[in-house]
């Protein structure tokens, strides 16, 4: 580490009841909390050890904003699905059937030949999806904003 000696350690470091002139409140919680942790009943050089921990603490740097990330399309190459699982998850088999079925009651006409155990708009958009001729893109984001549009006759069944 530094040079210093355990008595400029000391010097730099707020004692443990003087955290409030800590010019950044996260960091002076973050200090009491590892104080806190460290425990009461300890030796003289644990005590400095946790002293110079602190000490580090206080030195590092801190960020306030990241640098802002624009988020980019990633292309699906060879029909290959390369955010989340290669299969529609139940999440988005619920948004689209249930999409899909208000359409049909509302009027829309289907993409196939309504079969006669077809009781419901329900039951037709669950067999538009079975089929996979819906025109419809599935847009799967990653935590970072980037993001993939994937037709639906890209997934595996």
């Amino acid at each position: 580490m530094s040079g210093q000696t355990e008595q400029e350690l000391e010097a730099s470091v707020p004692p443990e009841g003087e955290l409030e002139r800590v010019e950044d409140a996260g960091l002076a919680k973050a200090i009491e909390a590892y104080r806190k942790a460290a425990g009461e009943n300890l030796t003289d050089e644990e005590r400095a050890d946790v002293e110079k921990r602190v000490s580090e603490m206080m030195s590092r740097e801190i960020i306030e904003v990241d640098e802002a990330h624009v988020p980019v399309e990633i292309p699906v190459e060879k029909s290959r699905v390369s955010v989340g699982p290669p299969t529609l998850t139940r999440f988005e088999k619920a948004r689209i059937i249930g999409a899909r079925a208000l359409q049909l009651s509302l009027g829309a006409p289907p993409f196939i030949d309504i079969p006669s155990t077809a009781h419901t708009s329900l039951d037709i958009a669950m067999k538009e999806l079975d089929e996979r001729v819906l025109p419809i893109v599935i847009k799967r984001v990653l935590p970072n904003g980037d993001y993939q549009n994937i037709p639906l006759n890209s997934f595996a069944r």
